[in-house]
């Protein structure tokens, strides 16, 4: 290689690296800011029409049961009371949210599977969560736990199908959940 050719390539070496590295640079802040400003948590699958003949059972409902309260333990006690009845509790852990009172957290206030989780629940509310495209139900308990109706309805009259979450269904936020109970 002759000298001038050496010269010739020290001048448009020195540019080309240059935008190679700023071509790499905005193409890994590109990549940053799109997984910066991408939502948290997975993503909550719809739910899906499920046809459960003339009545909702417990069988068919999937919740999760957090602890807003003092009372050690409590999400996992109320947990083995659904369970018993027949409700899949697929987690249970604390909120940092303080609860006083029950608060049975769903789609809508009129949904079925709202409706047969709240009948076991006296003196609770129902706080709607129209985030919830699965369906998915949560029972919260707090610090004046009204206690545990062994004695409602198991099934629920409905007529044709209900929006349930589906079997490979995503858990919805239920406000930062933390895994002990």
């Amino acid at each position: 290689m002759t000298q001038s050719a050496r010269h010739y390539l020290k001048l448009v070496a020195t540019p080309i690296t240059l935008l190679v590295l700023l071509a790499i640079i905005v193409v890994g802040f590109w990549y940053g800011w799109k997984a910066l400003t991408a939502p948290f948590g997975p993503k909550a699958v719809p739910c899906v029409n499920t046809n459960v003949g003339k009545s909702l059972t417990t069988n068919s409902i999937q919740l999760d049961v957090v602890n807003g309260g003092h009372t050690r333990g409590l999400a996992k006690q109320v947990a083995k009371q659904l369970t018993a009845k027949g409700f899949s509790v697929t987690d249970t852990g604390n909120t940092d949210e303080r609860i006083k009172q029950t608060v049975i957290v769903g789609v809508a206030k009129d949904s079925p599977e709202v409706k047969l989780v709240q009948a076991f629940f006296p003196k609770s509310t129902v706080r709607v969560d129209a985030a919830r495209v699965d369906h998915s139900v949560s029972v919260m308990v707090g610090e004046n736990y009204g206690g545990f109706n062994a004695k409602a309805p198991t099934s629920l009259a409905v007529s044709g199908a209900v929006c349930l979450p589906s079997p490979s269904a995503t858990p919805s936020p239920s406000g930062s959940a933390t895994p002990a109970s």
